[in-house]
């Protein structure tokens, strides 16, 4: 399987692509302005302590105050000053209104929620991640092989001093790596926490300690394998920057960074920028002629399974299982996509068969193999649901590149003029018992005007019998379908 990574870089915005075999499955945005947040460093404040939550909010600095849960809070044991990471003490306990402490980002704020913190820091490098207060060593669930577990566990050991504190787990990337690469990692994280240590001596509440590497240079870190061919990027400032990066944590893999100096944008190129026009929309069809329907909500997205134009050619049972199947696939590449977190439902098409709803499930269960986020499937439940969950921590791509819309506000839908008229109609006998007006001016957009004038001309005319005054109407242009006023003149 061929994988290539595309970095678009401009002023304002970096974007970068996970392209396999030609087919967009992932795309990460981040923009000057709104930087994710997730890996920063923080020195806080508690300003509120809520024991009915076990939680606390924790003033960073941020626009609104970020959210700390009691099991996020690292304690240490009496007597050897190891953090326990087990127990979940009293919040009122462990901290005060007026504390200054130190956190972690571990969620972006989503939506109307502020960010989710820790204090168990942690920092992540090529092939390890450093845990300060912990002395423990662990592995990857990804590593399988027994015998790389052992070998890596005992070469992380070797290598921590005894005077250390401080704990090690070895990433997925770290399967195969050398002894030196590994001690290297070491060298740099315990480099990197000595520096730490020494800005957050000086570092006021409200400000950040430590800033993550930009996008350009995560991506490298965390995203970089064997199975990545090239990583091409259509800025040299930045070529460089990664190039120096390769070079000094990834040596063995320089070859595949190219420049990429074309006239043609590079996600033109590669059809990206239409895929991310798709991906923001509900439908989206499937080769056989099936097709899925997305709906993000705040509580969980769920995704509908239809047979569309695909009618099949044996019976029923097995159109509907050819349908599913291929829609596991196929959702398990949207979920990626559109990063969408949290509660998913997904309602396939209504399955008889018992193996059949197995091998769908392991369908989608090996689609999502390749996800970087971490998901659980359920079994098929007594309505033929899905419910699955998959780890959030920054915005879905449909909340990054859009906003409510403002004629809406989010519901998807709009009242026909015919209700709108009826509304007036209302307010017409409203205003016409409250003021003692000689006549009343009806503002409302073109479609509403219109079907009043002449659809509903009757009612009009009964209505103004009725109330014993003129009605006037005049189209605001600036008006949508569901805006009016009832002006008393």
């Amino acid at each position: 399987m061929s994988e290539e990574i595309l970095i678009n870089v401009t002023p304002r915005e970096t974007r970068v692509a996970l392209v396999e075999n030609g087919v967009l499955q992932e795309i990460f945005i981040e923009r000057a302005r709104r930087r994710g947040l997730v890996g920063n460093i923080y020195r806080g404040t508690v300003c509120r302590v809520l024991p009915g939550m076990q939680a606390a909010f924790v003033d960073i600095g941020l626009e609104r105050a970020a959210f700390l849960h009691a099991s996020d809070i690292m304690t240490r044991l009496p007597g050897n000053g190891e953090a326990d990471t087990g127990s979940v003490g009293d919040i009122s306990s462990l901290l005060h209104e007026g504390q200054d402490i130190t956190v972690q980002v571990i969620k972006d704020p989503l939506g109307t929620k502020g960010a989710r913190l820790t204090t168990q820091v942690t920092i992540p490098s090529r092939f390890l991640v450093f845990i300060p207060r912990v002395t423990n060593v662990g592995i990857s669930q990804k590593i399988e092989d027994e015998a790389e577990r052992i070998r890596l566990r005992d070469l992380i050991q070797l290598f921590m001093t005894d005077d250390e504190s401080g704990g090690y787990i070895a990433r997925t990337a770290a399967e195969g790596a050398s002894a030196e690469a590994l001690r290297a990692d070491m060298i740099f994280l315990r480099k990197l926490w000595t520096s730490i240590n020494e800005r957050e001596a000086c570092t006021s509440p409200g400000s950040a300690v430590y800033e993550d590497l930009p996008l350009s240079i995560r991506v490298m870190r965390d995203l970089l394998d064997d199975q990545i061919e090239k990583i091409r990027i259509d800025s040299r400032e930045s070529y460089q920057r990664v190039k120096q990066f390769a070079e000094q944590f990834m040596p063995g893999l320089q070859a595949q960074i190219e420049y990429y100096p074309g006239e043609r944008p590079i996600f033109d190129l590669y059809g990206v920028e239409d895929e991310i026009h798709k991906a923001l929309e509900r439908k989206v069809q499937l080769k056989s002629g099936g097709y899925l329907i997305f709906d993000q909500t705040e509580a969980m997205t769920t995704v509908d399974v239809n047979t569309g134009g695909y009618v099949g050619h044996r019976n029923l049972e097995e159109t509907i299982f050819k349908t599913n199947l291929e829609a596991a696939q196929a959702i398990a590449r949207q979920l990626r996509l559109r990063n969408l977190g949290g509660i998913i439902i997904v309602d396939f098409i209504d399955m008889v068969d018992e193996e059949h709803k197995r091998q769908v499930l392991r369908a989608l269960e090996k689609s999502l193999v390749k996800d970087h986020a971490k998901t659980h499937i359920s079994e098929v439940s007594t309505l033929g649901l899905v419910e699955m969950t998959r780890k959030r921590t920054r915005e879905s791509l449909e909340h990054v590149l859009c906003e409510v819309c403002p004629t809406c506000g989010g519901r998807a839908s709009l009242k026909t003029p015919e209700s709108v008229c009826y509304e007036i109609f209302r307010e017409i006998l409203r205003e016409a018992r409250q003021f003692d007006a000689q006549q009343l001016l009806v503002l409302a957009s073109q479609e509403v005007v219109d079907l009043l004038l002449d659809e509903e001309s009757d009612g009009l005319a009964d209505l103004e019998a009725f109330i014993d005054k003129p009605i006037k109407f005049q189209v605001e242009a600036l008006y949508t379908q569901e805006q009016y006023d009832v002006v008393p003149m």
